[in-house]
């Protein structure tokens, strides 16, 4: 399931939750839905709730950052992915985020992109399933009580903002479909396919440089095998990829792997030869949505990024064959030469110009220089 050596813990009996929920999340359900399958089963697992609705953007983010979190043993995020991103930022803008980060982190599917509850769901050993199926499977294990580690990557951008993201980071096609498929939330996890046929229409070509540095063999990347009778969490998020540093500002980790943005990449790097790509995706967990297994071989807590990038000149029917192929999680085994995959511990990309939009765990940044 993870590397040897991972250890769980377990939520206290009886248990207390903040639960942090966005009525607006996905097709707008996630609070008939909280009440409906979550509540019972959490009232059941003697875990008692305090829900905060949000009202606004960076809500929650300023709840976990300003709050006395002492009166609750876990943070429930019932929502899509960019809740947990909100929650996961405010959490290390804290004074304490040392210990606030050891507060266990729960995801509920809530929203239309549920990526980490369907990554979780994955490595539990569940089948794939979606909707309510897989918000009862992720509340059932909220009820079992057991939380272990996740890998956060450390993202600094060329104009110096720093972001901690737990799911991707993205540019051109997925970005692209995740942002101009907002307007069509309504339709739930649809919207992406929706969007994909769109972006498809109008592919684009994106210029840039791209730069890793490899996993080594050393960081244990290989695909553990599965047994799903091993416990699993909804993620812990105490594993940060580069060592604590006491030169950064309120001694956040240091980017120790990282040279800074205006300097070369250090030599022992890997620069991409090509510079026109139709997409550029690093991703950290298995799942890229609901419907999508984008890299099979992830795990909560392997130390590793997951990087993809699709280099100019595919068709949009090979391009359309990948995505559908992605479903399954097979299509790496279509050897398609435009699609490129590599196991990573940092990155680096270079857009020539600031064209096309870049996304952070499904949130839309600016264009610019970004390393992780």
């Amino acid at each position: 399931l993870s590397p040897p050596g991972d250890s769980y813990g377990v939520l206290p009996r009886p248990c207390r939750a903040l639960v942090l929920l966005n009525p607006q999340s996905g097709s707008g359900r996630a609070l008939d839905d909280f009440q409906a399958v979550v509540q019972p089963m959490l009232a059941e697992a003697e875990i008692a709730t305090t829900i905060f609705i949000t009202e606004r953007p960076h809500h929650a983010h300023e709840k976990v950052r300003d709050e006395d979190l002492s009166q609750w043993d876990t943070l429930v995020v019932m929502s899509g992915d960019g809740l947990l991103y909100e929650v996961v930022n405010g959490l290390m803008e804290r004074p304490d985020w040392k210990d606030a980060m050891k507060k266990p982190l729960c995801i509920l599917p809530g929203g239309s992109g549920n990526a980490l509850a369907a990554s979780i769901n994955y490595y539990a050993g569940y089948d794939h399933v979606a909707k309510k199926k897989l918000l009862t499977n992720c509340t059932f294990i909220l009820c079992k009580g057991l939380h272990t580690q996740m890998d956060l990557v450390s993202l600094s951008t060329a104009s110096g903002k720093r972001f901690f993201s737990f799911l991707g980071f993205g540019w051109g096609f997925i970005s692209d479909v995740d942002i101009d498929s907002e307007k069509y939330r309504w339709l739930g996890s649809a919207r992406f396919t929706l969007g994909t046929l769109q972006c498809l229409a109008k592919l684009r070509v994106y210029h840039g440089r791209l730069s890793y540095l490899p996993a080594g063999p050393e960081q244990g990347i290989a695909p553990a095998p599965r047994d799903p009778s091993t416990p699993v969490t909804n993620g812990q998020a105490g594993h940060v990829l580069s060592p604590a540093g006491t030169g950064a500002p309120a001694s956040l980790p240091a980017d120790s792997l990282l040279a800074p943005l205006g300097q070369p990449v250090p030599a022992h790097w890997t620069v991409v030869p090509e510079e026109e790509f139709v997409l550029v995706y690093a991703i950290y967990q298995s799942h890229l949505g609901t419907n999508l297994l984008m890299a099979p071989a992830a795990r909560l807590h392997d130390g590793c990024i997951h990087l993809f990038y699709m280099k100019a000149g595919i068709s949009r029917v090979a391009l359309l064959k990948l995505f559908l192929a992605m479903s399954r999680g097979t299509h790496l085994d279509l050897n398609c030469p435009h699609l490129c995959y590599v196991p990573v511990r940092a990155f680096r990309l270079e857009p020539r110009v600031a064209a096309g939009i870049m996304t952070v765990d499904g949130e839309a940044l600016a264009c610019e220089p970004v390393q992780g």
